[in-house]
């Protein structure tokens, strides 16, 4: 059992100037049944608190006296209005008793900063905590009136909604279709998750089996009419659509060729699934278990278990979700088993893995299914040393490679983009990214049976020598396999 003293069992404070910030701090603590000491040194407003049944002294909280008048307070809050009287304070409470919790009231980050040095453990602004205070009511107020225009926008669609996520959707574009068709659900709307592509990753398979998220594939749909609006869930283009945008709603900017009636696009989240997430508790609906379970994981998968660009928002949300979630099957969602093709591609990227410091290249040859790339690039970067990984194969005439890496000095998606951003396609970010390069580009030979070895030998040592470039690294020291 710890013996430290908690803030519950603090009962012991003393305010410091009790001007409009103090006298509120002190109607909180009175109010929670706490031991307050107020000190100030107008007279007349001493003897108004005292009026009001509060214990109030009269002293300049400047002078050293002070502190020994409040040192058997547990927590001291200096909080006048002038901050050079806060300073001399907490200069002689610290001369005195080194204990004690201060909080101290500053105008300014210099004066904030000049607490802290002298020994204030917390430092309190009360201009930013309004602008943060009116910060968040104009938040709450945006949701507001967004969640009553997409309601309005979903409840006027009429037959059906078609709810488009990206091409072979992650986790995050899933988890907030998925939300958005429950809360078209709750509005009394039906309708259909669809994607183009097709959902390749092992991870994005066993999330969308296990939660029974039902998705349509876009060439499987023979009537598109039947869909009255269309919205657009982490999705930053329509071009491939032959349907008009009602809506979009994602976390990231993105250059719309049109102009939907609905948009909700905020870079302050780092997924969509945080945004859906407001929605659902704006909208003040009973959560499914399927749905905070996907949306949690969205999230997670989105800011790498909230080690990548993690906002308050997305946290928050997080802890929404969590008591509704099935942990037990987020277990499952994030070891699913192992395919013998993803085995396959695996041991042959350990087997040919090229070291260079701490970056690993491998090449993983002929590959039926190229997201095992993915997987196999993750799986190494968990090899000793080992901060940037890149595997690549061949496929369909075309080189795919998949990296990862958790060197916060690298963007691998920048990496893989001055290699190879002008001869192919490249996505992705700071931690992980992919890129297409047609296989003539490499060797200017006519693909065949006969010369499918050759291709893989000059593929190897030209791809690798590329992306080693990009990455700074000289590319010929070091030893293949260690």
């Amino acid at each position: 059992m710890s013996t430290g003293v908690t803030i519950s069992s603090i009962s012991d404070y003393a305010i410091l100037g009790c001007g409009s910030v103090g006298y509120a701090v002190a109607e909180e603590l009175v109010e929670q049944g706490k031991d307050v000491l107020i000190v100030d040194r107008d007279e007349n407003r001493v003897e108004s608190l005292r009026d009001q049944d509060l214990d109030a002294r009269t002293a300049d909280i400047s002078e050293p006296e002070v502190a020994d008048l409040v040192d058997d307070r547990d927590v001291v809050l200096i909080l006048a209005s002038d901050v050079e009287s806060n300073k001399q304070a907490v200069e002689h409470i610290r001369a005195d008793n080194d204990n004690q919790f201060v909080v101290a009231r500053a105008s300014d980050p210099v004066s904030g900063d000049e607490l802290s040095t002298l020994g204030a453990d917390i430092v309190i602004n009360p201009s930013s905590v309004i602008a943060e205070s009116a910060l968040r009511a104009l938040e709450s107020g945006e949701l507001e009136y967004n969640a009553g225009k997409l309601a309005q926008l979903v409840e006027e669609t009429g037959t059906r909604l078609a709810i488009i996520t990206q091409d072979s959707p992650d986790p995050d574009s899933i988890a907030s279709a998925a939300a958005l068709q429950a809360i078209a659900d709750h509005l009394g709307v039906e309708s259909d998750i669809i994607y183009l592509g097709d959902v390749g990753h092992q991870e994005n398979r066993a999330f969308v089996n296990l939660l029974g998220i039902d998705l349509v594939q876009w060439d499987e749909i023979e009537d598109r009419s039947v869909y009255d609006s269309v919205a657009l869930v982490d999705r930053e283009t329509s071009a491939e659509l032959d349907l008009s945008v009602d809506a979009v709603i994602d976390h990231r900017e993105a250059d719309q060729e049109f102009e939907p009636e609905f948009v909700d696009i905020r870079p302050n989240m780092s997924s969509t699934s945080t945004i859906m997430t407001k929605y659902i508790q704006e909208f003040d609906m009973n959560v499914s278990e399927e749905v905070a379970t996907a949306l949690l994981y969205g999230i997670r998968a989105e800011t790498l278990d909230f080690k990548r660009d993690t906002t308050p928002a997305d946290l928050t949300a997080a802890a929404y979700l969590y008591p509704f979630a099935n942990h037990d099957t987020l277990e499952q969602v994030e070891s699913p088993s192992m395919s013998p093709e993803t085995l396959d591609v695996l041991a042959e990227a350990i087997a040919n893995r090229d070291v260079q410091g701490s970056h690993l290249v491998s090449n993983a040859g002929l590959v039926r299914d190229r997201e095992a790339l993915t997987q196999a690039a993750s799986h190494l970067l968990n090899l000793e040393g080992v901060t940037t990984t890149a595997v690549f194969g061949i496929a369909d005439e075309t080189i795919f490679l998949a990296g990862r890496s958790k060197d916060i000095r690298i963007n691998i998606g920048k990496v893989l983009d001055d290699a190879y951003g002008e001869m192919g396609e490249t996505a992705g970010h700071s931690t992980q990214a992919s890129a297409e390069i047609p296989l003539g580009i490499f060797t200017g030979i006519e693909i065949s049976e006969d010369t499918r070895d050759t291709l893989l030998d000059l593929t190897e040592e030209a791809v690798k020598r590329t992306l080693f470039d990009a990455m700074g690294v000289d590319g010929t020291e070091g030893a293949n396999g260690s």
